[in-house]
């Protein structure tokens, strides 16, 4: 973080400060663990937490001052009606020091992955800054704007909601030059009530952008194509069954775990290659495509980046565990998610005579319509090449009930971690090629753990 004036800050969080306002603050922190000298700790509050509690600790750690909703005995305060909308409020004053290519990312599904391809596109040319993992709610994201320097000419912002209002407060203090929403799903559709309100909530991301900011929109949504002629501003779109997109992929194929594509773009086309599998994979490298070329990124360079793209962790890496293949994708599940992960164990081919297995467990927050889309799940799990369907959690059994009612055999469901763990112990054979999929809740990932320890 560059330094800032106790001044600068107490004008861009409007609070009110008895103190001389002239010393140099060099870094923002909401975490005692992470005070250093010169600092100013913003006492956020939530639910569970009152960083209040912590103010004395912070001064005695080495902070100058403390952003408060109230007075502290013995502590300079500089103080606010909302600490949570100050820590906003600062980022935002922070980062219009700045001039970067500004990218914001937000969707039901994709945008972290997303987020990940297009900083690997825009680094081909521009320092560039992006959301670690996924802080992108209204404490993350304020600290990724912090960070923000003169050297970075590029970043990536992803922003996540669960609500209306929430996307709206994190685009006006990002203000991005370039706005991507990757689709409309189910997430949090309990909240939103439909996927019209999740669409709605979505384009909040307009919020805090200028009119010149131009719109990268998945083509193959049915709400997001639609905007077209709703929105008065540049709109970009690409997809994979929609040829009429200004940017869509052509001539898929996947092999040994890589997809091999042609990109058309406003008629041109490029070879690209990706180190995974998935058609969902594709997708997200066509919305980093787009923003690379809105960045004046030379195609080839573009392609070149995403070639380096690897996915990691729980967001469906592929690894070799004891004599299977897994494919472990346990961050996060919706319905399109889930579809997309069953689409991916399809095109992958077990070696020899192994089997495709997919352990599929609950996706969660979808409320009154859980039953029906894990439903749908099932019908997703049929329409694939699935040998064997193994469902772990409460509304899974609604998942495995509709495999089995399409004449699905091998099926299996239970409540338990430690029954499925025993369970695949069993039944795994050499070669078999094994999904692990359910929403980050259930902790999916446990069951390997058990499973290869």
């Amino acid at each position: 973080m560059e330094d800032l004036t106790i001044y600068e800050i107490v004008e861009a969080v409007n609070g009110s400060y008895g103190y001389p306002s002239t010393e140099i603050i060099s870094s923002i922190s909401t975490d005692t663990r992470t005070i250093t000298k010169g600092s100013v700790f913003i006492a956020l509050k939530g639910a569970n937490f009152d960083g209040h509690n912590f103010a004395e600790k912070a001064i005695e750690l080495g902070a100058t001052a403390v952003i408060s909703e109230k007075a502290i005995e013995g502590v300079r305060c500089i103080i606010v009606d909302d600490t949570n909308k100050a820590l906003l409020d600062l980022a935002g004053y922070y980062r219009r020091r700045f001039a970067p290519v500004l990218v914001g990312i937000t969707g039901s599904v994709g945008k972290t992955t997303t987020k990940e391809m297009t900083a690997l596109v825009l680094s081909g040319k521009y320092l560039t800054l992006k959301t670690e993992g996924n802080l992108n709610n209204h404490i993350g994201l304020p600290h990724t704007l912090l960070k923000l320097t003169p050297e970075h000419k590029a970043a990536v912002i992803e922003m996540g909601m669960s609500g209306f209002g929430e996307i709206s407060v994190l685009s006006q203090a990002a203000k991005p030059t370039i706005a991507v929403i990757t689709n409309i799903g189910y997430s949090h559709i309990e909240n939103l009530g439909s996927r019209e309100g999740i669409l709605k909530a979505k384009l909040e991301i307009l919020d805090g952008a200028s009119i010149y900011t131009p719109l990268v929109l998945n083509g193959d949504d049915d709400l997001l194509i639609n905007l077209k002629n709703e929105i008065n501003r540049d709109i970009v779109y690409y997809a994979i069954k929609n040829k009429s997109a200004e940017v869509y992929a052509d001539n898929i194929v996947t092999e040994n775990g890589e997809t091999i594509f042609d990109i058309v773009y406003w008629g041109k086309s490029i070879k690209a290659r990706l180190k995974c599998a998935g058609i969902h994979n594709v997708m997200n490298a066509l919305a980093s495509f787009c923003v690379g070329i809105l960045a004046e990124i030379e195609p080839e360079e573009i392609v070149d980046s995403l070639a380096k793209f690897l996915p990691n962790g729980l967001r469906q890496s592929i690894v070799k565990k004891g004599e299977q293949t897994i494919i472990i994708d346990c961050y996060n599940a919706s319905p399109d998610s889930m579809r997309a992960s069953l689409a991916v164990l399809t095109e992958l081919k077990p070696m020899r005579q192994g089997r495709r297995i997919a352990v599929l467990g609950d996706m969660l927050e979808l409320g009154s319509m859980s039953k029906i889309l894990h439903e749908n799940v099932g019908d997703y799990v049929s329409e694939s090449k699935a040998d064997i369907l193994i469902c772990y959690g409460n509304n899974s059994r609604y998942i495995a009930e509709k495999a089995k009612s399409n004449g699905m055999q091998d099926v299996m469901f239970s409540e338990s971690k430690s029954v499925i763990v025993n369970y695949l112990k069993r039944l795994l054979k050499p070669d078999d090629l094994v999904l692990f999929k359910a929403s980050r809740g259930m902790k999916l990932e446990e069951v390997i753990e058990q499973l290869y320890e």
